[in-house]
């Protein structure tokens, strides 16, 4: 029995190892861990019940030495995984006034018709947005966004790429653009497909003069267990658009910090880009699924940026959970970092 307990703690340190630490393991981008550390919240809370079981069981006195080396590396699973969870931030509310030089990003995966055109046109002026990226949304749904944003005195350009012609929502990802911004064209092989995203579209925006960020309106495909392939291929292409300073990327990356280990350059988190959310309070916020509370949800949509700008605040709405998305907003403001 004594041999058994001792068996089981060590796997249980190692498992608990595995997941605090995918990358190390190299473990982040394969079937099932990917999954699992996608909720890392979630994760934290079952080792903090287990060791209040095993604190609990102690008064069983034949298990008690098992269950204290069972607690106490629960313990430090428990502390780690907090101290991540706070070091990438749990929350920030509210967005600092900008400047001339601000640059507000809003991203959000639309889930096709489940959200009103006038819903996002309000959400995106209130906020705002110089910068709007909606994966899974069509660009007649972008154009009437775009008019609702024009009417309401917050004019923007929209552009889109699409898969296919089957009507389904996923296989489009609309870009809108402030005309402050400057004139932006699609790039030829981002519409064609021939350089993009493997299974549902990404934008590329390229200022038509060169003076300006190249914007990116990300879409990965999500990592199922028949797309795990496909969907490392999407991280890595995201990852060689971020291989400028001057790249603002964001949308729907179906992929958290944790699955981007070893995909960084340079001190990035993704090719050269860094992370908006985690550099403002908001990286352990949860924007996918609504149906969960924010802290228990998975950070999978993301604003990245290369050096030539910093995140100075971000905010993810979950004022609009019943708005239809099963994704949340998030709104970055950047500054340029020179």
């Amino acid at each position: 029995m004594r041999r058994l307990g001792i068996l089981f703690t060590v796997l249980f340190a190692i498992a608990c190892a595995i997941l605090t630490w995918p990358g190390f393991f190299h473990v982040e981008r394969i079937f099932p861990f990917t999954q699992i550390i996608a909720f890392r919240g979630p994760m934290t809370m079952v080792l903090a019940a287990l060791l209040l079981a095993a604190v609990l069981f102690t008064l069983a006195r034949p298990l008690r030495r098992f269950l204290l080396s069972f607690a106490a590396v629960a313990v430090i699973a428990v502390a780690a995984n907090v101290i991540v969870l706070v070091s990438r931030g749990t929350g920030t509310n509210a967005l600092p006034e900008k400047t001339e030089d601000s640059i507000r990003v809003m991203t959000w995966n639309t889930a096709g018709d489940a959200t009103q055109a006038e819903t996002i046109a309000q959400t995106a002026v209130a906020m705002s947005a110089d910068i709007v990226t909606l994966p899974e949304t069509t660009i007649e749904t972008g154009t009437a966004v775009a008019v609702a944003m024009r009417e309401l005195g917050h004019p923007m350009w929209a552009y889109h790429t699409e898969y296919g012609t089957n009507g389904w929502a996923a296989d489009s990802t609309t870009l809108l653009i402030s005309p402050d911004l400057g004139d932006y064209s699609v790039t030829t092989s981002s519409t064609d497909g021939s350089s993009n995203t493997s299974t549902v579209p990404s934008v590329v925006a390229m200022p038509v003069d060169g003076d300006g960020p190249t914007i990116v309106a990300a879409h990965a495909v999500a990592p199922r267990e028949d797309a795990m392939t496909d969907w490392a291929h999407d991280l890595q292409w995201l990852a060689d658009q971020c291989a400028t300073t001057d790249v603002i990327m964001a949308g729907d990356f179906n992929a958290t910090l944790d699955h981007m280990a070893r995909l960084g350059v340079d001190g990035g988190d993704l090719g050269q880009c860094s992370d908006a959310a985690s550099d403002t309070g908001n990286g352990a916020v949860g924007t996918w699924p609504t149906s969960l509370p924010a802290l228990a949800g998975a950070p999978v949509d993301h604003v990245m940026t290369g050096s030539a700008w910093r995140a100075t605040g971000s905010v993810v709405l979950r004022s609009l959970d019943g708005s239809g998305s099963d994704h949340r907003p998030l709104i970055v403001q950047l500054e340029p970092a020179g």
